[in-house]
């Protein structure tokens, strides 16, 4: 598939408020240690443990609240148009409040797989792919140091190359509010926080796998 735009951005479009009472409301929340897919929610013994930090070290809660999918659902949809991918999709996954601490992080990753999930008991997500990811910034990027949220735009594992080359650091989205829209297949990475505490929204949209 050829993307001329792998992502599209609004800088500072959230109000102060609204992320202000998101983060208020998800650390009101029991939070629980982030996991990637292969672990699934069933208790880790401490070697897995080790292994998942190796690749991803935050604390996050799920959120499922109307008000949030309200202000979030117009910004994606006019990615979607401007940046000229126009997927079809139908339905957003649980919202991610991402809490990356001190040395905290989430090494290269993409969202999406070829493979569509395997939910019969969930009709919204069975037979379906992750499409379109998108992250706002509930923190002001003076409000820690490091956390930076880097892309490659090239179709084979990062892992595979000198990752000094072919990296974009999407700088646009620094801005407390701001939010940054693209495909789920797209490679990116959030580097360790250095201070502070980087406070992120992350949803996933989903739709019947491309043809």
């Amino acid at each position: 598939m050829n993307v001329s735009n792998y992502y599209w951005y609004f800088s500072g479009v959230l109000t102060p408020k609204f992320c202000d009472e998101v983060i208020a409301y998800a650390n009101s929340q029991k939070e629980e240690m982030a996991r990637t897919g292969g672990y699934g929610n069933r208790e880790l013994n401490k070697q897995e443990v080790l292994d998942l930090k190796r690749k991803r070290n935050s604390d996050l809660v799920w959120l499922n609240d109307t008000w949030i999918y309200k202000e979030l659902h117009p910004y994606v949809h006019e990615a979607n148009r401007n940046a000229g991918w126009n997927f079809n999709w139908d339905f957003s996954e649980s919202c991610q409040f991402t809490k990356y601490k001190l040395n905290q992080y989430y090494d290269w990753h993409c969202d999406g797989w070829d493979k569509p999930y395997d939910k019969p008991d969930s009709p919204n997500e069975h037979g379906k792919i992750r499409k379109l990811s998108m992250t706002c910034q509930l923190t002001d990027g003076s409000e820690y140091k490091g956390g930076e949220l880097e892309f490659d735009f090239r179709n084979y594992d990062p892992h595979m190359r000198d990752e000094d080359r072919h990296l974009r650091r999407a700088k646009e989205i620094l801005p407390k509010g701001s939010i940054i829209v693209f495909p789920s297949f797209v490679w990116h990475r959030v580097k360790p926080v250095t201070a502070g505490t980087r406070y992120s929204l992350v949803v996933w949209h989903l739709g019947k796998p491309f043809k």
